[in-house]
């Protein structure tokens, strides 16, 4: 066994942002698990998913199940990748009480392009029709209004990703 920590993985970014594109490659790493929200959602909650807040009702339930799930395995000395988003304040103090249950390291990994090359992203995204949910540009604003890079005083340890 290695006498490195876990890292628990977080993503910041906008709806096609890159974000699972970079949560896929970070999983590729030895003992490192990938829990992605949207598939999760999609399996518990898709026929109660109308709205925005049919989504943050959901979002929470599934958090609230996930968080003592995530700090076992991290506390089993594997890593996790959550591709879930941690773009608002609250959204990344929900990844902070894993955390704080563990002694695992971490990695917020912010992606940043703007809203235009996102846009065109979530259109292809929409027309191949794999994704588990078709966002449309009216719902990409309605969150994108949400949208906060973290700050120095969250005390996260930061990877920034150039636009691309």
């Amino acid at each position: 066994m290695t006498d490195t920590p876990p890292i628990l993985h977080m993503l910041c970014g906008k709806i096609a942002s890159g974000k699972s594109t970079l949560a896929a490659d970070l999983a590729r790493s030895d003992r490192t698990v990938l829990i992605v929200e949207d598939e999760w959602l999609h399996t518990l909650f898709a026929d109660q998913l109308a709205t925005g807040q049919d989504f943050l009702r959901c979002s929470g339930r599934l958090r609230d199940a996930m968080r003592g799930h995530v700090a076992s395995l991290l506390d089993a000395r594997l890593s996790v990748v959550l591709d879930f988003a941690a773009n608002t304040v609250e959204q990344r103090r929900w990844m902070r009480s894993i955390l704080d249950q563990t002694e695992a390291d971490h990695r917020l990994h912010v992606l940043d392009p703007p809203d235009a090359l996102c846009l065109a992203r979530l259109q292809a995204r929409n027309a191949g029709g794999e994704h588990e949910f078709s966002v449309t540009e009216a719902q990409f604003h309605a969150f994108s209004r949400h949208f906060v890079l973290p700050s120095p005083d969250e005390g996260f340890t930061v990877v920034n990703h150039p636009v691309g």
